[in-house]
């Protein structure tokens, strides 16, 4: 089934609260199944407000220490869902057109975050990142009674601009981020561990980098006497397509200890990763900004535990059947659908067109 960037959306609504395992992560990166609610297509969020703070809360199952946080205050529980939502949707948007499509239902991403894939690395960042941005944007909207506005003036020219608007607040964001994983995680002592928590300051990082400055001018005839300018949080998709990218290019690590030390350490993997020196210790410390993962990915073609396989799946004849299909072919399903025709523009702001039933070509994976 082809889903459009709309109908993501709204499937996000079915699937929108997940289940944190304990000491675990929040969002994708939880270890049991995704909580359905009754949330239809036509209710979509408002239908939300039959849950209380309280309830919603209990609904996330939450660890403890976590769970006083999401009670403490208004409107903590709805940025918890809209963190998931953003996740949602971003993750499955993202991997659309790809052999692994972000599934979320069935036990196939529980498999998933069992192993250091790169995809884990990916659901990490990506669900640190949503909590920022949907902390952030809480703030600005009213939604939290523990913050406000961003009220930063420590951007340049400050003296020629008068600061006002309302800004996303990324200090909040981050530091109600930062404390509600620290609260679920684990010792951080093994590998793994400091694997996964590498990631997720990856997508924290993302979120802080890309913060951009709006303003507006006020003053007779347009002289921008006065600027009034605030904070603003890239898009979330922008964030999105910007992890999608690390993931394409994230590094294979293991464990080295240090002799002198004897403290256990993140290195590149030489062996995967052949622009690394294998002679220079120092240059195979991967970076901060650098996605990482310790498993080879299957090859997600056929069925598996982590995987439906690409049996069935939609792509396109002229940029990805032959990869999304794994050399396996495909088959060809001719369908009628309604399109806008004879389009007229009518003075002076209104196009009236028909609509028209075109046949067309829809390529499936065998």
């Amino acid at each position: 089934m082809k889903l459009s960037y709309e109908k993501l959306i709204c499937l996000s609504y079915l699937i929108i609260l997940s289940v944190s395992m304990v000491f675990g992560y929040f969002g994708l990166t939880s270890r049991e199944p995704l909580i359905s609610l009754t949330l239809g297509y036509q209710d979509g969020l408002n239908n939300r407000d039959r849950y209380s703070s309280a309830k919603l809360c209990e609904m996330l199952k939450l660890h403890r220490k976590q769970k006083r946080m999401c009670r403490r205050g208004k409107g903590i529980a709805d940025s918890l869902v809209e963190a998931s939502r953003l996740a949602v949707i971003e993750c499955q948007f993202q991997f659309k057109h790809e052999r692994w499509n972000c599934p979320l239902l069935g036990h196939y991403r529980q498999n998933i975050l069992k192993k250091g894939f790169s995809e884990t690395s990916f659901l990490y960042a990506l669900s640190s990142a949503g909590l920022v941005h949907a902390f952030a944007r809480a703030c600005s909207r009213g939604v939290l009674d523990r913050c406000t506005c961003d009220e930063s003036k420590h951007l340049e020219n400050r003296k020629a601009w008068l600061w006002g608007g309302c800004g996303d607040n990324l200090r909040f964001g981050l530091k109600f981020t930062r404390k509600f994983l620290k609260r679920a995680r684990k010792s951080g002592k093994d590998v793994r561990a400091k694997v996964d928590q590498h990631n997720s300051r990856v997508g924290i990082k993302v979120v802080k980098e890309n913060v951009n400055t709006t303003c507006k001018c006020h003053g007779v005839s347009g002289s921008c006497t006065v600027k009034t300018c605030w904070l603003q949080l890239s898009p979330f998709n922008k964030i999105g397509e910007i992890l999608k990218n690390k993931y394409d290019n994230s590094l294979k690590v293991l464990s080295h200890t240090n002799q002198a030390t004897g403290k256990s350490l993140l290195v590149k993997n030489v062996d995967t990763n052949p622009n690394v020196d294998a002679d220079n210790s120092e240059g195979k410390a991967p970076r901060r900004g650098e996605l990482l993962y310790m498993d080879e990915s299957p090859s997600f073609c056929r069925k598996s535990r982590y995987t439906e396989g690409t049996g069935g799946r939609v792509c396109d004849k002229d940029k990805n059947c032959e990869t999304m299909c794994c050399g396996r072919g495909y088959n060809v399903q001719h369908t009628m659908v309604k399109k806008a025709c004879h389009c007229q523009v009518i003075w002076c702001c209104y196009v009236k067109c028909k609509q028209c039933l075109e046949e067309e070509e829809i390529y499936m994976c065998k």
